[in-house]
């Protein structure tokens, strides 16, 4: 291993600042290009002051604040821009995974592989966040026809050139993505202990929003079942339409089939909308995210100023007093 760079998603995490790098530090002390890049998504706590304090004592430490809460998907994107190791394990701050399996990771990639997934052996989460993930897996795979590596979970190391390969793809899933690129890529068992410290980010709405950014960003197949109802709709509708035409279907039976492909109708409308919205927002121009603090060099594009001073505004003088 020539280098690694540990990025570590932070919102709102307060003291766990403190404990992820201790331990983070304690477990890869064997390796000497070492870089702990803490990605800050817009906190409101203390969090982004825990980082700062700890980078100017800690000269491994590295750090980019957003303007505001972007999204795990924009700090998956700029931590592996800004990486500064050619490879890059993604380390949640909470540590449910035990930092001594990142070793795990590292000697699965020996054997040639530019992705490796850490499974989860015996997840320590509520069973409702289990039944969830495994769902939305399933689903996935068997329903939407989705190449997702089984297991896989967001504690992974990456090579980062095919990090930022990825990312620059502005996809909405990572995991999936992977596959699709055509990266070589495993997954190993690694351990997994409760959550000790803070509350998951990830909320009910929030889950149900990433399973439509999987299933409509990686699958075109509800839209082909929208073809093929819409063609079986129209069949059903010149039918009926004949058959009451020569007296054969009562009113009532007119009347519940109109409103069944009325149903089926705005369905269909529903789901179109939502592959424009994904077109539209694949081809918008605001950028995933944009750094306010940094003690890296920034590119001009990542900031709000676009690289250009900021002056301070005009002080009050005696001609304008």
């Amino acid at each position: 291993m020539t280098g690694l760079t540990v990025l570590v998603p932070c919102y709102n995490e307060g003291a766990q600042v403190e404990v992820a790098h201790g331990e983070l530090v304690e477990a890869l002390k064997e390796i000497g290009d070492l870089e702990i890049l803490f990605v800050d998504d817009g906190s409101t706590d203390d969090s982004l002051d825990r980082i700062r304090r700890l980078a100017e004592t800690d000269p491994r430490v590295r750090y980019l604040s957003f303007t505001r809460n972007f999204g795990i998907d924009a700090v998956m994107a700029a931590g592996f821009r800004y990486a500064g190791q050619p490879w890059t394990v993604q380390c949640d701050a909470d540590l449910q995974v035990p930092p001594e399996e990142i070793w795990t990771l590292l000697a699965k990639a020996e054997e040639g592989y530019d992705v490796v997934f850490g499974e989860r052996q015996g997840r320590r989460d509520p069973l409702v966040r289990k039944g969830g993930s495994a769902g939305l897996h399933w689903a996935a795979r068997r329903v939407f026809g989705i190449d997702m590596p089984r297991g896989a979970s967001t504690f992974r190391l990456v090579s980062t050139g095919v990090a930022r390969t990825i990312t620059d793809l502005r996809l909405p899933w990572f995991i999936p993505a992977v596959p699709l690129v055509g990266a070589r890529y495993a997954v190993a068992p690694v351990a997994h202990r409760p959550r000790t410290a803070g509350r998951s980010k990830l909320r009910l709405v929030r889950l149900a929003g990433h399973a439509f950014e999987l299933f409509f960003g990686f699958s075109w197949r509800p839209l082909t079942m929208v073809y093929a109802a819409g063609a079986l709709g129209g069949v059903l509708a010149l039918a009926l339409a004949v058959l009451g035409y020569l007296g054969l279907a009562d009113g009532a039976a007119l009347g519940a089939t109109q409103l069944l492909l009325t149903g089926l109708a705005l369905a269909a409308v529903a789901l179109v909308g939502r592959y424009l919205h994904r077109l539209l927002r694949d081809s918008g121009r605001l950028r995933p995210y944009f750094v306010r603090d940094s003690n890296l060099p920034l590119l001009p594009e990542d900031t709000l100023t676009g690289g250009r001073p900021c002056p301070p505004p005009p002080g009050r003088t005696a001609a304008n007093a």
